[in-house]
């Protein structure tokens, strides 16, 4: 029932306007012995993947405090991501940021997971930039980033 536990998160975290798809549907069929679980969710546009950003080019400051900001305030509202990686955050034409993925997320209290979501995100993007232009992911990209998260 994986389904239905991704949308009753994701639809507690849009009703208090936080920055994940608006859930629309959850589907469950159980087939002797597996299942299929469907989630539908509303579409973000126009909106790419970091790692697909940070393979089209350097990704500017404002852009980094704003992911850390968004993951700022997931983490405040107890989200526990967890496969928070390059691939699971969009970013928007405007400057917007959207979390996707959130399967196997949870709510949590306040703890240590919020600093192994974002280790977890760092090693995404150490992989993702390691075959890139050595400009994508600097320490300064990170720098920024935290930046956001502890700002807001």
């Amino acid at each position: 029932m994986r389904s239905f536990t991704e949308w009753r998160l994701l639809h507690y975290l849009s009703e208090r306007g936080l920055a994940v798809p608006k859930p629309v549907a959850a589907f469950y069929r159980r087939e002797r012995w597996t299942y299929r679980c469907d989630l539908i969710t509303e579409r973000i546009s126009p909106a790419q993947p970091m790692s697909a950003a940070l393979k089209a080019g350097t990704l500017a400051e404002p852009v980094w405090r704003a992911v850390g900001a968004a993951l700022a305030r997931l983490h405040r509202h107890g989200v526990d991501h967890a496969d928070l990686n390059a691939h699971n955050i969009l970013l928007g034409a405007s400057g917007e940021v959207s979390v996707i993925d959130f399967d196997r997320g949870r709510l949590r209290a306040p703890g240590a997971w919020g600093f192994r979501n974002l280790a977890r995100l760092k090693r995404s993007l150490q992989k993702i930039a390691a075959d890139m232009p050595a400009d994508r992911f600097t320490p300064a990209s990170w720098a920024a980033l935290m930046a956001g998260y502890q700002a807001d």
